[in-house]
């Protein structure tokens, strides 16, 4: 099996950002509001002589990724509407550089990713509501893509990928898949090519070319690479929300809890964590979204060692479904789910004891350490049989998930 060492590098990112930015962020209805709530096409491109976002969103937002522990960030180069956020250099005037803006806001994106050490990746849709020859001349309309895509490989420097979204909108056509993946390859060989499989074919294998599955808001599960002869990534996106472009009226948020428990499980089968924020009309996060990545930066700091490099391995633990263990040249961390907060009856619901982790470890444990607080943490070990015992968060820390740091000896047992 083929091992390209830049999907491995991708998987090191653990965490990164999916950004939805666009005309439909003046809007504040969402990605899809030109074509669900059927705008008209004079009506919605009027949005072009207000769309001019602050002079420094792209810096807010990489340091904003940045404080969340991403380590890689996806902007919607160009979505289903096809407004282009870059100089499409004549293709179309349908792009920031004819807007109010009149600049080139992928520029802007780069360069603020390559200043704060942030990899930028550029989401691009493969179909489109606007361009007339996706309609009536489907070959002339993949040339049209391919000249697009090959700006945005030519233009802007090292990328760390692409992310294609929209072959599910006509999956009988012949999308010419080797040309368009061929041509990125030529200007950006060491770029993780990434084509969204949607919401009903979550982890399903593609083209040859393709670098990673995808799970949309789905649970990560193993790939079976059986037949593969390359090894391939994986990555789930999830948003706040219900939508993934600005919405001024959705407050349908999932909880900062779930978040942590998701990017959990993405680790626990060496997924990706792709978290999607949707930038206001004038590039700026609304409250809610800053303050949600802000706190969540916190917990990942917390346990960033666990998060990166660290791999699935064939140790089960036995008394918890959610609880697993990964793995990193002998040293483990082991993620515990559902631990109580110790407090006075009147003060917390569900207040309890310790409780107990069983597993089978084939080496000899020296020290099993909390990240968060460097304490240590009660075990014994009979052989290969471990116990652990983890006692109730003190009142005052409630983590959602607590990450022991298991150190071991390199000889076994």
């Amino acid at each position: 099996m083929i091992i390209k060492e830049y999907v491995k590098a991708f998987e090191k990112h653990g965490f990164g950002m999916f950004v939805h930015f666009g005309l439909y962020s003046v809007c504040g209805k969402g990605e899809w509001a030109k074509h669900l709530l059927h705008i008209p096409d004079e009506a919605y491109e009027k949005t072009m002589e207000i769309f001019n976002p602050d002079p420094d969103w792209a810096k807010e937002l990489v340091l904003t990724a940045k404080k969340a522990g991403c380590k890689y960030i996806t902007l919607t180069t160009r979505h289903h509407d096809g407004f282009s956020l870059y100089d499409t250099l004549g293709l179309n005037e349908y792009d920031a550089p004819h807007s109010a803006c009149k600049r080139d806001l992928v520029r802007e994106f780069v360069d603020a990713c390559n200043e704060e050490g942030i990899v930028p990746f550029f989401y691009h849709t493969l179909l489109d509501w606007r361009e007339e020859s996706y309609k009536t001349d489907f070959k002339k309309y993949l040339t049209y893509l391919r000249r697009s895509i090959e700006i945005l490989c030519s233009q802007y420097g090292k990328i760390g990928g692409l992310w294609f979204d929209g072959m599910w909108d006509k999956p009988n056509e012949d999308w010419e898949e080797d040309a368009l993946y061929g041509l990125i390859r030529k200007y950006q060989p060491e770029a993780m090519i990434i084509n969204n499989t949607g919401l009903n074919a979550l982890g399903a294998l593609g083209h040859i070319e393709l670098d990673s599955v995808t799970f949309e808001r789905g649970k990560p599960a193993p790939i079976n690479l059986e037949n593969s002869p390359k090894y391939i990534a994986s990555e789930m996106c999830e948003i706040f929300a219900d939508h993934w472009g600005y919405a001024s009226r959705d407050y349908h948020f999932k909880s900062l809890s779930q978040m942590i428990e998701e990017l959990c499980l993405c680790r626990r089968y060496g997924s990706n964590f792709l978290l999607n924020v949707g930038p206001m009309g004038n590039g700026a996060l609304r409250p809610l979204d800053k303050a949600m990545l802000e706190t969540l930066g916190e917990w990942v700091a917390m346990h960033d060692e666990a998060l990166r490099l660290p791999r699935p391995c064939a140790i089960t633990v036995e008394n918890d479904a959610d609880d697993f263990l990964l793995e990193k040249d002998g040293t483990y961390y082991l993620f515990r789910h559902h631990l109580p907060m110790s407090a006075d009856p009147n003060v917390a619901i569900g207040s309890a004891g310790a409780s107990e982790t069983q597993f089978c470890m084939p080496k000899k444990i020296c020290s099993i350490q909390w990240l968060d607080d460097g304490s240590d943490v009660e075990f014994t070990q009979d052989g290969e049989r471990v116990k652990v015992i983890s006692k109730p968060f003190t009142y005052g820390n409630s983590l959602v998930v607590r990450i022991a740091k298991i150190t071991t000896e390199k000889t076994g047992l």
